[in-house]
């Protein structure tokens, strides 16, 4: 079971889909009630935890709350960041030291010149890619997170090949949401149906490479033969702390929840967490249609 660990929402990027709002970038969760977190958790039998954000290592604190973690016997102690602290060697080798076991990068596109565009800082790629390389020379458990968005979805294919030409042995694709902060930008967002080819390409490419290729977000109806590629976070007890509140993976915006009439019958249906909210008051569900 997983305790998903939000330790803030600021960030040193400004990527430009990204949810988070400027009143949210003030808000974060103080290390007592950090701790508190880890401790309730384990003794509720969570035995994975998640530290994420925002960015986490822009917390100082980052390094003693992963010791804690380790300490209070969390077999998996992961960090998700956009990678760029991890440029400097030593910040890699102080957390692996503290115990932390997994990391998640979120790579957003593999293309320097798009990527810094992206994340609306010059250098960053830069950065990045020197996180992932310190990453892969750790040994620590590492995989990519991919976006799939409206300007991404072309170049996916490229970007899984430049991830295994670094060492990076994982990738999951996640598909863009249109929340909060990113609620009015509906052109980041492409029709799933539209993005599928570039999606399929890439998870097979992936996969002919030898990584471990997942894909969120997208329901099975829609992966057809492919469907073992989708991958339901909430499918397992995931409890997530934030700086505003605590609830189970799967009742958040951010993970499907809700089902068409297409979804009646479908072979799917009793597993299948349902489509967000975002995506159909965009696009509607005429997509969807039960796999007998």
């Amino acid at each position: 079971m997983l305790l998903d660990v939000i330790l803030l929402y600021d960030c040193n990027l400004a990527c430009d889909y990204c949810t988070i709002t400027s009143a949210m970038r003030t808000r974060a969760l103080a290390p007592r009630d950090v701790v508190r977190a880890l401790r309730d958790g384990r003794a509720e039998g969570y035995d994975r935890v998640s530290f994420t954000g925002g960015e986490p290592t822009l917390r100082g604190d980052l390094i003693g709350l992963v010791r804690e973690a380790r300490d209070l016997g969390y077999a998996d102690v992961k960090v998700q960041s956009n990678g760029l602290v991890f440029a400097q060697a030593a910040n890699v080798t102080r957390l692996v030291d503290a115990g932390l076991t997994t990391v998640h990068v979120s790579i957003h596109t593999h293309d320097a010149k798009a990527y810094d565009a992206l994340v609306r800082r010059d250098g960053a790629h830069a950065l990045m890619v020197a996180g992932l390389r310190n990453l892969v020379a750790s040994g620590v458990a590492l995989a990519a997170d991919v976006i799939v968005k409206t300007d991404t979805a072309p170049r996916l294919v490229d970007a899984i090949a430049w991830l295994d030409e670094l060492g990076v042995p994982a990738a999951d694709l996640w598909f863009v949401s249109l929340t909060d902060g990113n609620r009015a930008n509906v052109a980041s967002m492409p029709r799933l149906t539209e993005a599928l080819p570039a999606m399929r390409a890439a998870l097979h490419a992936g996969r002919a490479r030898g990584l471990r290729m997942r894909s969120l977000h997208v329901p099975r109806c829609l992966l057809g033969a492919d469907a073992d590629f989708a991958f339901d976070p909430g499918a397992e007890p995931v409890k997530v702390v934030t700086p505003d509140a605590t609830f189970e993976l799967r009742q958040s915006k951010l993970t499907g929840q809700l089902h068409v009439a297409g979804c009646d019958g479908c072979r799917y249906r009793a597993g299948c967490p349902g489509i967000r909210a975002d995506y159909l008051a965009r696009y509607g569900g005429a997509e969807f249609v039960a796999v007998p």
